[in-house]
């Protein structure tokens, strides 16, 4: 957008080249778009920028100082979306609803108010400061969360104490109340909108709130009152199918709520007993947005080539590892994906299972009645299976099974925890498998990490000092060769600077080189330094590749990855 307005103010002689490069810098050191800094730096009147936006994309006009909005079209948008995104409704048509936006490339807001509201949406643009005037004139500022609750006496909630005779029927009451239906679904609806992929709802001694892991990272939401732990919690146990009288004692579900007729969103539901009340996680699994097509998780050329070549052997084990959150399982559906053929039979054991896969057959497992990951390979084994997925090998039990399902003619996908793919080997030697297994039995190890990717709507060039990229293992060659960008925060991705995640990848192929090395116990850093010899990419190095990519940020790259 700042370089088409940018040209379009100068072929219209508002601005002359030297202002536009002031605004840019100001931009750069202030944030926003261009066209506020322009206002801001008083180069251009606000009216000529309305006009020019116009122009630019098409939309009418409108000003907002003369013009009232009825109550009933204000009620359609709540307040949340009006001051994230800075727009107002200003008139429904039949089932059209029109807004004053003052940044009319913002297909966000467009995307989310239909979501919310169900019209359709044309958008005018109108001035920033008119826009402000008319939050402040239409929206009470001070009622965000409690405006969902504006029928809700909190006097007339049944707090329940923390003594172990917990009245059911009043619970069940509670979370039966209109406003806490809304709040729970809004709470559901919000974290879906703004693409979180956790939800935690957590109790304290002098306070409740809720958080959002966005993009790997987690941000407060909102501080419900603490007279409605009790309800809410609740209210998400039953929609879990949970036991709401069980309070001592973890419990897992999964919601499931539709959102149109062709789309729908799962939850899954972890219930953890704390000090002050239970803790409530929610993972969304939306298998919309479930990502197949292995060209496109992040893999470069040549590690995308070891990899497909280990999982089209007819046996072998493929180890995927990194922490909780780092994309693991989509990797591993993605092979599956790729391998499931007519001609294949695919079973796997997974804890829990996030996506139903059509053609493969899942297993749930059940630790509470002995179906864990070693009973369920035990099973495969007896069902002629071609490929067997193993949600997580966690025991001495779970590798021996599935290093030798691997040595007998079937190919085996599994997740281990550790840091990177060589520390993988001295993990299962440490669990006590012998090393003539682990060498012969093992195709190749995976370790992966996500990092946030720069918002392309904000994304800039930016400087760095060339000690930063020295200090994360560039090399002085390399410094300064290439352009390093970085997000400066929009509407788009909540003033971050980031939105969405690429994965790094350490991929190591275990050679005939490998295979020695392993039989002659050698420690992880001579397994490291002999694959990085072969061509082994580290995460560290995958990092380096995407900040020179302009993918990700120098900042990223040390949350994600350690020095080699």
């Amino acid at each position: 957008m700042s370089k088409k307005l940018g040209e379009l103010l100068i072929r219209e002689n508002y601005v002359t080249l030297a202002d536009l490069e002031r605004a840019k810098e100001d931009q750069r050191k202030n944030g926003g778009r261009l066209g506020e800094s322009l206002v801001r730096l008083k180069l251009l009147r606000e009216q000529d920028l309305v006009s020019l936006l116009s122009k630019q994309y098409g939309v009418p006009a409108m000003n907002l100082e003369n013009f009232d909005v009825d109550s009933e079209v204000v009620k359609l948008v709540p307040v949340d979306l009006v001051q994230k995104y800075r727009l107002i409704p200003v008139n429904r048509v039949g089932s059209t609803l029109i807004v004053a936006v003052e940044d009319p490339s913002n297909m966000f807001a467009v995307d989310d108010i239909k979501f919310i509201t169900g019209y359709n949406v044309e958008v005018v643009v109108a001035a920033s400061s008119a826009i402000k005037a008319s939050i402040d004139k239409y929206y009470d500022s001070s009622a965000t969360l409690l405006d969902v609750m504006s029928n809700f006496s909190l006097d007339d909630l049944e707090v329940v104490n923390d003594a172990d005779d917990v009245n059911v029927a009043d619970l069940q009451r509670s979370t039966e109340d209109a406003p806490v239906v809304k709040l729970v679904n809004l709470i559901l609806t919000d974290a879906i909108r703004k693409g979180a992929s956790d939800i935690h709802i957590e109790p304290y001694e002098k306070a409740f709130r809720v958080r959002y892991r966005i993009d790997g990272i987690l941000y407060e939401e909102m501080k419900p009152p603490m007279k409605l732990k009790n309800a809410i919690t609740s209210r998400l146990k039953i929609m879990a199918n949970l036991d709401i009288a069980e309070r001592r004692l973890p419990q897992d579900g999964r919601i499931k709520m539709k959102l149109s007729k062709d789309k729908d969103m799962d939850f899954r539901v972890s219930v953890l007993p704390t000090l002050f009340g239970e803790k409530i996680v929610l993972r969304l699994l939306d298998k919309s947005n479930l990502q197949l097509d292995m060209t496109k998780l992040g893999f470069d050329e040549r590690p995308l080539k070891d990899f497909k070549e280990a999982i089209n052997k007819p046996y072998g084990m493929v180890l995927v590892t990194g922490p909780t959150g780092s994309g693991k399982t989509t990797t591993l559906y993605s092979a599956l994906a790729e391998l499931n053929k007519e001609d294949t039979n695919i079973s796997t054991a997974e804890d829990p299972v996030e996506f139903n896969l059509a053609g493969i057959n899942q297993v749930q497992m059940h630790e509470e009645i002995g179906l864990n990951f070693a009973a369920s390979l035990r099973s495969f084994l007896r069902q002629d299976p071609d490929i067997i997925m193993v949600g997580e090998i966690r025991d001495f039990e779970t590798a021996e099974i599935g290093i030798k399902a691997a040595l007998t003619g079937h190919l085996v996908l599994s997740t281990l925890h550790t840091n990177d793919a060589p520390s993988t080997i001295n993990r299962l030697l440490n669990m006590g498998v012998e090393p003539f297994l682990v060498a012969s039995a093992t195709n190749l190890i995976l370790a992966q990490r996500l990092a946030r990717r720069i918002c392309p709507n904000c994304k800039e060039k930016a400087s760095v000092p060339a000690q930063a990229l020295l200090d994360i293992g560039m090399t002085q060659d390399e410094a300064g060769t290439f352009q390093y960008y970085k997000g400066v925060g929009c509407a788009n991705c909540a003033d971050t600077g980031y939105r969405g995640r690429v994965a790094m990848y350490e991929v190591l192929p275990i050679t005939d080189e490998i295979k020695e090395l392993i039989l002659n116990g050698a420690s992880t850093m001579e397994i490291k330094a002999e694959a990085v010899r072969q061509g082994m990419k580290t995460l560290r190095m995958a990092g380096i590749a995407k900040i020179k990519e302009g993918v990700t940020t120098v900042e990223e790259v040390v949350r994600c990855s350690v020095k080699d």
